[in-house]
Parts: structure tokens; C-alpha cells; sequence
């Protein structure tokens, strides 16, 4: 039975990961900050016959990463899906959402380099090992269009500075990673899931949770050794670095 191990797994991109895995028989580690306040994620534990188990992990918090490769230490995991990201106080549909040139949170944002910089890279460090013993052997870090360099002036502007510059750096360290862990037969992608409707992309983003799910999950089935160059997409196709 293939493995999956994901972060942010309670709400959003990442519930509807778990639920289409769960659904296709993978063996699910479903991580999340306080699994008390995972109802949904809970009751499809619960109905899974223990192929689908939760577990508390804060990527803000490197102790709670440690505990967990502790947890499962000896256990492959096929495919390791780091989620779990923060945008910032306010997502980009409400006022001061945008993160404009003049308005910048130097706390804040080192908040957001500590989640999806920091706690992506000590995700894969804590859990290398169990990828490593995999079959599949498979890392895929959810960035973002905005952490693109090459589509800015191309019809994407500027602002979310903190935020794009967290996924730009994210990307850095994959590419990095991917080249690294090439000899070992890991497949390292960064992935932009799309805009989704979550309570991150807010409700005028382009497409829903499910599209975006299906459409990443064939993508990542589907990943190969000379794809770690590239910077994927939900739909299968690329975006420039």
C-alpha cells in the first residue's frame, strides 16, 4: 500500500488531498496543528479502518516536526506533500490584503519565512529518510505563481512582497534539494496548486479546491527524474522560475 504523509492536511488543499488519497487506497498521515479542532479530518480517520491517521504538527515549531519523524521513524513515505502555508493576517480579497510596496509587516513576514521556507525545508530534512526507504520516492512542495520571478510584468504584477518572496525562496530551496537528493532516486518538484477557492485564495479565485486536488494528485502520479527542473502546475503544464 503506497504511503502519503502532508502537512496543513485539516482544511483546504490539503483535506482535499487526504480525501481523494484516502478514496484511492493510499495509507494516509494526515498532519495538522491541533488535530482537537480537525472535525472533518477526524471523522474520515475514523471511518478509514486506519489507513488514514492524524497527527499534531506545527511546521512553526521544529520540535513538533522532530516528534513526528520519531513517531514514524522506519515508515516509507511514497510521497511526502508539504501544504501547510501562510499568506499572511489578511488574505489578498480583503483591504490591506495586496501586502503593497510601503505597507510592508517586517514581523509578519518573518512569520511567513519561518512557515513556507524554514518549515518546508524542515520537513524534508526530519523525513528524508522515510521517503528514502519508499517505492516512489517523491517530495512535492506547494508554492506559488507569485513565488515566479519570470511572470512579473507579464500580465502579474507586483505587491504580496512578503508573501511572494517566502515562495520564491521555497522554489530556491526545492530546486536545490532536487538536485541534491538526485542520486538517492528522489523526485524534489515545487508545484503551484492553481488559485483556489480556499480561505487562503479567498472566494474570487479561479477555480475550487477538488479541481485543483484531482488535477495535482495526476500530476504528481505521474512525475518522473527529469521533471525536477521544472516548476509544475496543477494541470500539468510549467511555469518559468
Amino acid at each position: 500500500m503506497p504511503s502519503v504523509l502532508m502537512t496543513g492536511a485539516n482544511r483546504g488543499l490539503g483535506f482535499g488531498l487526504v480525501k481523494l488519497y484516502a478514496v484511492e487506497g493510499w495509507r494516509v498521515f494526515a498532519c495538522c496543528r491541533d488535530p482537537n479542532k480537525a472535525k472533518g479530518l477526524n471523522e474520515l480517520a475514523a471511518k478509514s479502518s486506519g489507513k488514514v491517521t492524524v497527527h499534531a504538527v506545527d511546521i512553526e515549531n521544529h520540535a513538533s516536526i522532530d516528534a513526528l519523524a520519531l513517531q514514524i521513524k522506519g515508515q516509507p513515505i511514497d510521497v511526502l506533500l508539504n501544504v501547510a502555508g501562510y499568506y499572511g493576517p489578511k488574505i489578498v480579497s480583503e483591504p490591506g490584503g495586496l501586502q503593497k510596496f510601503g505597507e510592508s509587516d517586517y514581523a509578519d513576514w518573518s512569520r511567513i519565512y519561518k512557515i513556507n521556507v524554514m518549515g518546508h525545508m524542515k520537513m524534508c530534512e526530519a523525513l528524508i529518510e522515510n521517503v528514502a526507504a519508499s517505492q516512489h520516492k517523491k517530495i512535492v512542495n506547494i508554492s506559488s505563481i507569485v513565488g515566479s520571478i519570470g511572470t512579473i510584468g507579464h500580465g502579474y504584477g507586483g505587491n504580496m512582497y512578503g508573501y511572494r518572496a517566502s515562495k520564491a525562496a521555497l522554489n530556491a530551496i526545492t530546486r536545490g534539494m532536487a538536485e541534491d537528493m538526485k542520486a538517492r532516486g528522489i523526485i524534489v518538484v515545487a508545484m503551484h496548486p492553481g488559485w483556489v477557492r480556499t480561505d487562503m485564495g479567498g472566494p474570487g479565485a479561479d477555480i475550487d479546491t477538488d479541481t485543483s486536488v484531482k488535477g495535482m494528485k495526476k500530476v504528481i502520479d505521474g512525475l518522473k527524474a527529469d521533471d525536477i527542473d521544472k516548476f509544475m502546475t496543477h494541470d500539468g503544464s510549467t511555469l518559468p522560475w
